[in-house]
C-alpha cells in the first residue's frame, strides 16, 4: 500500500497561548486537501513532535482524522529513541483508526544497524498498520543503511521509506532492491524531482503548505512525460524550497502560511520567530516566485 504521491509533513496549529488550536487545524486541513495533498504525515518533525506530548499526539491523530473526513490518509508519526514507548504509541495510533504510521530513526542514543533492524521490526510487528520508514540522518545522527531497508522490507506491513538522507545513491539502491510494491519517497522538497527519475514514488512535503499546487503539477507533468516542463517548474521552485529551511524547520513554513491568511500560529520552543530580515527574505523570495 502507497499513500499518494504528494504527501505533506503537516505543522501543527497553535493558538496564542502555544496549546494546539483544533479551528485552525481544521481549516489547515481543507487548505492542504484543497491545493494537491494527498496524504497528511501527523506529529512528524515539521509538526514539532519533539515538544508534543503523549496525549497530545493521540488528541491530534484523533482531530486530524475528523477534519479529513477520509479524504485522504493520516499517517501518524509514532516513533522515537524509545522502542517500548513507540510500540505503546503506535498501537493507540490504531485504535483511533489512522490509516498508517511513520518511525523515524531513533535519535540522540544512535543504534547501530541490528538495534535499528529490531526497533522497527518491533514496532510494525505490534499492529496491522502500513508502515513507513523514516531515515532522517541530519537529526537521528546515524543513517539507516540500505541493506537495513532491504531487510525490513521483506515485513509485511513495512510497505515504503521516507528517505531524508539527500543520498540519491542511496535512495536507487534501495529501489533496486525492494520489492517493486516498496515505495521510496524523498524526505527533502528540492530532490522530488531527481527521486522520480531514479524510480521513487513521491515526496513527503513540507513546502506543499504553500505551493501545493504547483508541487502535484510538477509531478503529474513528469509522470506523463512532460520532463522538460517538470524540470522548468523544479528549478523555479528550488529557491522557495530552500528559503523554507534558511531558519530552523517548520519556523519559515508557518510565518508564511499565516502570511497567507492560512493562521497556524507560533511554535513551541526551542524554536524561536524569524527576525525581521529573514520574514522580509522569505516574503521576497516567496512574492519573486508567485
Amino acid at each position: 500500500m502507497v499513500f499518494g504521491r504528494l504527501l505533506t509533513a503537516m505543522v501543527t496549529p497553535f493558538d496564542e497561548n502555544g496549546a494546539i488550536d483544533r479551528d485552525r487545524l481544521v481549516k489547515l486541513v481543507d487548505h492542504l486537501i484543497n491545493t494537491g495533498t494527498e496524504g497528511l504525515v501527523v506529529a512528524g518533525t515539521t509538526g514539532e513532535s519533539p515538544t508534543l506530548g503523549h496525549d497530545e499526539k493521540l488528541q491530534l491523530f484523533a482531530d486530524v482524522l475528523e477534519a479529513s473526513k477520509g479524504r485522504v490518509p493520516v499517517i501518524a508519526g509514532t516513533g522515537s529513541n524509545d522502542t517500548a514507548a513507540s510500540v505503546e504509541l503506535t498501537k493507540e495510533a490504531e485504535k483511533i483508526g489512522v490509516d498508517g504510521v511513520m518511525l523515524v530513526v531513533p535519535y540522540y542514543n544512535k543504534p547501530n544497524q541490528e538495534g535499528m533492524y529490531q526497533h522497527f521490526k518491533t514496532i510494525a510487528t505490534s499492529v496491522h498498520l502500513p508502515v513507513m520508514l523514516y531515515n532522517i540522518p541530519g537529526r537521528a545522527g546515524v543513517n539507516l543503511s540500505a541493506d537495513t531497508v532491504v531487510r525490513l522490507a521483506e515485513i509485511e506491513n513495512i510497505v515504503c521509506v521516507k528517505e531524508a538522507s539527500g543520498n540519491l545513491d542511496q535512495m536507487a539502491d534501495i529501489i533496486e532492491r525492494t520489492p517493486d510494491d516498496f515505495a521510496v519517497y524523498s524526505g527533502d522538497d528540492g530532490l522530488t524531482l531527481p527521486v522520480l527519475a531514479i524510480g521513487g514514488y513521491g515526496v513527503v512535503s513540507v513546502a506543499s503548505h504553500v505551493v501545493g499546487k504547483d508541487m502535484q503539477e510538477m509531478i503529474q507533468r513528469f509522470l506523463e512525460g512532460d520532463i522538460e516542463r517538470a524540470a522548468e517548474m523544479h528549478r523555479r521552485l528550488l529557491p522557495l524550497m530552500r528559503q523554507l529551511f534558511a531558519a530552523p524547520s517548520p519556523v519559515p513554513t508557518k510565518a508564511l502560511l499565516n502570511k497567507m491568511g492560512v493562521e497556524v500560529g507560533g511554535v513551541r520552543p526551542p524554536m524561536v520567530e524569524l527576525t525581521e530580515a529573514e520574514l522580509r527574505e522569505l516574503e521576497r523570495i516567496f512574492a519573486e516566485y508567485q
